[in-house]
């Protein structure tokens, strides 16, 4: 529906076969009319009358829409006359592989660190390249800003030439990308092996060094030819378990791992044989998650800094410079070790 306000049209149409809520699309193309500058800050919005007579929906369906909008201020009320835009809107892209707790700080700092003008949307692509293609098709030329996370897929620099580079920034892990790509990156091999070296007295109450890497795991490989160079230059006796369910724990092993579900399994473990981690037996863990300082006295993690990579993306939103920088990995001790 085309609705005629000062020489401009809002184009609104209800998809009510949708999933999402209509007071939500309605939300949202309010939202995209503004970012694509079809409203201007002070343009009157439409009543709720004309919309609920043109579109068939229901007076408390478009109210609870104004309502939300008011309360995020991006519009303002005045009485007796109606609504207008009260700032200017910019929507940014942020492009996830999946949803884990370490994501979420990410997610929470990247949010918490942009003005109330900027909304976010998030999508996940699951390591699915189909699903990333999809994605950033769909998206192109519909958002200010494109924060995306990489993975290991030969043909994603094509895919994402289609945004401008100004409006790129890549995050996470440094595979296929161009030089002149921004990002804000964490390291898996250099930092992973200077770490493990710097700890090596850690390890020697323990008479092996297990990596668990699971074949499930997109985690970059460049952690185990670290762990690898790690264990050969200290004369660490080591395993790589590539089957999770082949970890059957021993006393005075040390084991690291890069799924928490692992973790599950191992303290699982030490409870029915009753190991006491850090004593009997060491674990190390991968990215830090709210929680790990809590389990089994503390998990000792090896992991980037996943809330200064959240503020570090939203300030190639905020102050528009080119980005290319990496956020520091470090061990966090705990009693595991």
């Amino acid at each position: 529906m085309a609705y005629k306000i000062k020489n401009k049209d809002f184009f609104f149409k209800v998809n009510h076969n949708s999933d999402t809520p209509k007071y939500q699309q309605l939300i949202d193309a309010i939202n995209y009319s503004i970012t694509n500058n079809e409203f201007s800050i002070g343009d009157a919005l439409p009543s709720v009358n004309s919309i609920c007579k043109t579109c068939q929906l229901s007076r408390d369906t478009v109210f609870k829409a104004y309502s939300i909008l008011k309360e995020q201020d991006v519009i303002k009320s005045v009485p007796n006359k109606g609504y207008y835009v009260a700032i200017k809107i910019m929507k940014v892209l942020l492009v996830l592989d999946t949803f884990k707790a370490y994501k979420e700080v990410l997610y929470h700092s990247f949010i918490n660190n942009l003005p109330k003008n900027i909304i976010t949307d998030v999508q996940f692509h699951h390591y699915n390249f189909e699903n990333f293609k999809t994605i950033i098709n769909n998206s192109k030329g519909k958002y200010y800003k494109y924060i995306v996370m990489n993975f290991n897929h030969k043909e994603i620099p094509s895919v994402i030439s289609v945004i401008d580079n100004d409006k790129l920034l890549l995050i996470d892990w440094d595979i296929n990308r161009e030089a002149h790509n921004n990002f804000v990156f964490q390291d898996f091999g250099k930092s992973v092996y200077e770490i493990l070296s710097e700890s090596a007295d850690l390890f020697k109450k323990y008479k092996a060094i297990h990596f668990i890497y699971p074949t499930f795991t997109n985690h970059p490989e460049e952690t185990v030819l670290a762990f690898k160079k790690f264990c050969k230059a200290f004369h660490f006796d080591y395993k790589i378990i590539t089957n999770a369910k082949d970890l059957n724990i021993e006393k005075g092993i040390a084991y690291m791992s890069v799924s928490d579900r692992v973790l599950g399994r191992f303290l699982e473990q030490c409870r029915i044989q009753e190991f006491e981690p850090g004593v009997d037996v060491g674990f190390l863990s991968y990215n830090e998650t709210p929680m790990k300082k809590f389990i089994y006295k503390g998990i000792s993690v090896i992991s980037t800094d996943f809330k200064a990579l959240g503020t570090k993306a939203a300030e190639f939103i905020t102050k528009g410079d080119g980005m290319q920088c990496y956020v520091p990995t470090k061990l966090i001790l705990r009693d595991s070790l």
